[in-house]
């Protein structure tokens, strides 16, 4: 049955603007953004196939295009404007933290980090650039592959934190395995970079693993 079909207030867009967008499930929040089903299908029908193929949302938004468009009722057109959406959001969360203090906003932080990270299929390492009040200057992807095999070089780092004219820096990087817990290796380079860093008296404030959903904090575990 189409949605057009049901109850005014069963249907996700109604029901959405009347009850807001966080009483919806995955499914009917993903519904409203496909619009249409196909053939034998309504828009949440679709939406919760595609679900389940791509084992939820973090799935569905790391689906490479060719993926993504192999599902029939998807395609070019809609992985773009899915694209777009995600991009918006990591925006967003941006502009919420060049507003207000990191420091003292710790889940504004993780949220844009797993916005920022949690997607990514390769390890990604990447820095937040703070002025004396904590507020984001700018992030930056700074080095791409396990930490094993890419070089991170503190001298690199601070020069970039030089030329940012920053008082302070956030590091963060992703485990796409799943495992939140630092390695050796994650702990033996933040302690060089923070040594680093002290020399120019930019503080370490905290170094965070985003895997999936995870969003580890170096600090929080007294590693930093």
């Amino acid at each position: 049955m189409a949605i057009t079909d049901w109850p005014k207030n069963e249907r996700p867009r109604e029901r959405l603007l009347s009850q807001g967008a966080q009483v919806l499930s995955d499914a009917e929040l993903l519904a409203i953004f496909l619009r249409t089903g196909v053939a034998g299908k309504s828009a949440v029908d679709l939406a919760r196939d595609s679900l389940h193929q791509f084992n939820g949302l973090r799935g569905l938004f790391t689906a490479s295009l060719s993926e993504f468009s192999a599902v029939k009722g998807l395609g070019k057109a809609k992985y773009a404007q899915l694209q777009a959406v995600f991009e918006l959001s990591r925006r967003a969360a941006s502009e919420q933290l060049r507003e207000t203090s990191a420091f003292t906003s710790p889940q504004r932080v993780r949220d844009y980090l797993s916005l920022m990270l949690g997607q990514s299929r390769v390890e990604v390492f990447v820095a937040l650039f703070l002025d004396a009040q904590n507020r984001l200057i700018c992030s930056e992807e700074l080095f791409r592959g396990t930490l094993m095999q890419t070089a991170v070089y503190p001298r690199e780092i601070v020069k970039q934190a030089l030329a940012h004219n920053a008082a302070a820096i956030i590091f963060a990087h992703n485990h796409p395995s799943g495992a939140a817990h630092p390695s050796e290796a994650d702990l033996s380079l933040t302690r060089q970079l923070k040594q680093a860093l002290n020399l120019i008296d930019v503080r370490v404030l905290d170094h965070f693993i985003v895997a999936g959903p995870v969003v580890y904090s170096f600090a929080e575990h007294g590693q930093i």
